[in-house]
């Protein structure tokens, strides 16, 4: 249950989620008060307006991206920790588990081991199974692409468990321990990377961030010189910006949860 309304609550805090809970607010006040209900609505358009707009989402999304990028090449360490979040189950008529937009992990992660970065890869990840039993965990989904990347199955560590950032810290502090490793580097998507970081340091891991799965890029949106055309489409509400504030909040909101539960 915890695990199910600490997915399904926080939605309404979200840019879509608060429209939706604004409209239906200005639903109900139609009947009573149907000039008031103005606000409401007034207000969803507000949230989306400035959710989806181009300059609002990069900032957010860069606040998180670039705290962690690498000023020097990174250095060799005992293993490389892979985080879960960016494959897709095998699933028909999926040939196989797919790559989602964070599947540059898995990728990232076999590069590093086959440019020798270390000599083990850990695959952190299980995946939530609503109805227990029909699908295989993340890291072994992992696993897979990572052989097909190079990578010997016998340099490859799973950990199927873990179904939230503060579990893949827990049981990689494990097989640390078991495997008598010192220090990793830890690979994620560039926006989880804070709150990633953050709570494997509070483990007491030696983690190196190596971040990857970048969705903003250099010189920042608001350095550029745009044409006219570019800054019009950048006022305009576009899903996709709508998505990456999203996500952005759900970062800040995890920090923000992961703090006071005392996991960061």
């Amino acid at each position: 249950m915890f695990l199910f309304l600490s997915k399904v609550l926080p939605l309404l805090i979200y840019p879509l989620g608060l429209s939706c809970l604004l409209m239906l607010v200005a639903l109900g006040m139609l009947w009573k008060y149907p000039k008031k209900a103005a606000i409401p609505i007034a207000l969803a358009l507000v949230v989306l307006l400035v959710s989806g707009n181009g300059w609002v989402s990069d900032w957010l999304v860069r606040s998180l991206e670039w705290q962690h990028i690498p000023s020097q090449e990174l250095p060799v360490a005992d293993a490389v920790v892979v985080l879960g979040g960016g494959i897709k189950e095998w699933r028909e008529p999926r040939p196989w588990p797919d790559l989602s937009e964070g599947g540059d992990r898995i990728v990232y992660g076999a590069q590093l081991y086959n440019q020798y970065k270390a000599s083990i890869l850990i695959l952190s990840g299980g995946r939530i199974d609503w109805q227990k039993g029909t699908g295989s965990s993340e890291s072994k989904d992992m696993a897979e692409i990572a052989e097909y990347l190079g990578v010997p199955r016998t340099a490859i560590i799973q950990d199927p468990n873990s179904l939230n950032t503060h579990e893949n810290a827990v049981n990689v502090r494990k097989i640390m321990d078991e495997r008598g490793i010192n220090r990793v580097l830890l690979v994620t998507s560039a926006m989880h990377m804070p709150r990633a970081i953050g709570t494997f340091e509070k483990e007491g891991i030696d983690a190196m961030p190596a971040p990857t799965d970048f969705l903003t890029t250099k010189p920042p949106l608001h350095e550029r010189k745009l044409a006219p055309g570019e800054i019009l489409l950048n006022i305009l509400p576009d899903v996709s910006r709508l998505g990456r504030t999203t996500k952005a909040l759900k970062e800040y909101t995890g920090m923000v949860i992961y703090g006071l539960q005392g996991w960061l």
